[in-house]
């Protein structure tokens, strides 16, 4: 598993958090890329000195967005796994995802089915997953159940190829839209959501909210005008 996959670990004023995080991904020795936000660079040398098998990318524009385009740029595995460095997202569940890449391209982790489950979820944060999940359902024929939670294992070749480009948290729902878009098969897959280790959230809850349903209103309209 580990040649073949790399774990793109975006990162932007995660001071508190990176160490303890690369420390806990020492002992599973898979390839990792982080990809630091241009304004941050420096601040984090002395973290990343400490983790075994770790390359660094500086990103070019700002945005968790551009960080996840640019680094699925940079990998050369089958395939990128995107964990957060917060330390919310579990890597105990990636053996379990990377068995579901036998007959699907992307896994797509799931706090809201059978056996998922989340430590950090907020009411206004779970009633909007449930909200733009069901949209995504209903306007794109997703099948997944958690749109927002981006803990995503996806065969690296065909990510290129979905040309994504949202710049900012819009990503989340450009990527399984895309996926589906593309006809690549994929699968959720029940993940449980840890308490973040800084204890804040780097989404606005309302704004990133309404840009989210903006850009999903703008792939649907361009799906119904080009007859994708």
């Amino acid at each position: 598993m580990k040649k073949n996959l790399t774990l793109l670990i975006p990162v932007k004023k995660e001071k508190e958090s990176l160490g303890i995080f690369l420390k806990k991904l020492n002992k599973y020795d898979l390839k990792k890329l982080l990809v630091v936000d241009k304004n941050d660079k420096i601040q984090y040398q002395k973290l990343i000195k400490k983790s075994k098998n770790i390359k660094i990318y500086i990103s070019r524009k700002t945005g968790y967005g551009n960080a996840l385009i640019e680094g699925i740029n940079q990998i050369d595995t089958k395939y990128f796994c995107i964990i957060n460095a917060d330390g919310s997202m579990n890597p105990n569940e990636i053996n379990k995802m990377m068995k579901l890449t036998k007959n699907n391209s992307f896994i797509f982790g799931s706090r809201y089915i059978k056996n998922g489950g989340s430590e950090d979820d907020t009411l206004i944060t779970y009633v909007g997953n449930k909200f733009f999940s069901i949209i995504g359902n209903i306007f794109f024929k997703l099948k997944i159940s958690d749109i927002l939670y981006t803990y995503v294992i996806g065969e690296t070749k065909l990510a290129k190829k979905l040309k994504l480009k949202s710049g900012d948290f819009k990503i989340c729902v450009e990527l399984p839209i895309k996926v589906e878009q593309f006809n690549y098969n994929y699968i959720d897959f029940p993940c449980y959501e840890l308490k973040r280790i800084g204890g804040k959230k780097k989404v606005n809850a309302f704004k990133d909210g309404f840009l989210i349903l903006a850009k999903m209103l703008e792939l649907f309209f361009k799906r119904i005008f080009n007859n994708e």
